[in-house]
């Protein structure tokens, strides 16, 4: 089997299981249970939400907050400290590097991984900036706009 046929063969789709939205640098995220993603912007109601910009959505797998969790000696971390817009689970989101993918009604592009920040020590305590190296998720454009829901299923495509 070649590689282009291995980067496109995945056991299960992915699943959304939570929405947050950023509304302004410093204010607590909120959990909401659907959104419009808009196309070269972001998501409503998020403070990323401006035209071009490759970060206008980012995205974390569950099983990363449950490996960060770990690596700082407890549980797994709660999404909101993480500050990331689309929590999923299922599916390894660096498989979807050079590909679109839809989720709900809209679709997105990979743009690159999501670094932490300073942030993380200060949201996850002393060591969380490097619990979350390699975990961050992914950053997302907004190929077409469309809403998203919980629980709406990830489906990769190769671009």
């Amino acid at each position: 089997m070649e590689f282009k046929e291995l980067f496109g063969n995945y056991a299960q789709v992915g699943r959304v299981k939570a929405i947050l939205i950023r509304p302004a640098r410093l204010e607590a995220v909120l959990f909401v249970k659907e959104v419009m993603a808009v196309q070269n912007k972001g998501l409503t109601g998020d403070r990323y939400k401006t035209s071009g910009g490759s970060r206008q959505v980012t995205l974390i797998q569950l099983e990363h907050l449950k490996a960060v969790g770990s690596f700082l000696g407890r549980g797994a971390v709660d999404p909101a400290l993480t500050r990331r817009n689309i929590v999923v689970e299922g599916i390894n989101l660096l498989s979807l590097k050079n590909k679109q993918f839809k989720i709900g009604e809209a679709i997105f592009e990979y743009s690159g991984e999501c670094h932490p920040c300073s942030r993380m020590e200060e949201n996850l305590g002393t060591g969380g900036y490097n619990a979350m190296r390699g975990h961050g998720g992914i950053t997302a454009k907004v190929i077409l706009s469309g809403l998203i829901k919980e629980g709406d299923n990830i489906f990769p495509s190769i671009i």
